[in-house]
């Protein structure tokens, strides 16, 4: 149970939390490395290598999670592959309720994602997400990803809150690691970030299966 008398604040991650993770999983793990094999004449293996092995390279910085950077390195157009997948786009269960009741509470509900810009907007542009929150911020605004200490205190230098009435809910570990060390009081995690696959199990912190679960 969450103490939910003394949160006002609630921070949400986009990707996996919100949203369901399949369709990053489907556009990283699939979509991305065929086309990428298709203009390189690479096989569909050496492709999809080639790329994880630079992905794990750049995992927990910034250009892990930049479309500009990826659409450099692969010379594709990485957002139109956003928007071939857009169908793909979906809540996790009880998301959407999850953010109105937060609002109908007089509780404050800001996205805090990692997800470029332009990830953004066409995941917004499937679901009308943005507009259910009181604000939303990427990494990118401050150039520094979330699992960064850096990315909390430029958050609250421009959304002020108070660390110990604020929970935040992501299904990325190391994100939640960064953010006790804010301060940040309050944290939950995801079990099952990909609806196609099994919850995971052994996580740090305490997961949800459902925002039925926490719904204040």
């Amino acid at each position: 149970m969450l103490d939910w008398p003394n949160i006002d604040t609630v921070l949400l991650d986009m990707d996996g939390t919100l949203l369901d993770l399949g369709f990053d999983n489907v556009l990283w793990n699939e979509h991305l490395p065929a086309r990428y094999a298709h203009a390189r004449g690479l096989s569909a293996d050496v492709a999809r290598e080639s790329l994880y092995a630079h992905m794990r390279d750049t995992r927990a910085r910034l250009e892990f999670y930049c479309l500009d950077y990826w659409a450099r390195y692969t010379a594709l157009d990485v957002r139109s592959l956003h928007v071939e997948l857009a169908h793909l786009i979906r809540y996790r269960p009880m998301a959407a309720e999850f953010v109105a009741r937060i609002r109908v509470c007089g509780k404050r509900a800001v996205l805090v994602t990692n997800a470029h810009r332009d990830s953004v907007a066409v995941k917004d542009a499937a679901t009308g997400l943005l507009a259910t929150l009181c604000r939303d911020f990427s990494s990118h605004d401050f150039a520094v990803p979330k699992e960064d200490p850096e990315f909390w205190r430029r958050l609250s230098a421009v959304e002020p809150f108070d660390p110990n009435r604020t929970l935040l809910i992501d299904d990325n570990a190391a994100v939640l690691d960064s953010a006790a060390a804010h301060g940040i009081a309050h944290l939950r995690t995801i079990a099952q970030p990909d609806l196609r696959r099994p919850p995971r199990s052994e996580l740090r912190h305490i997961p949800i299966d459902d925002f039925a679960e926490i719904m204040p």
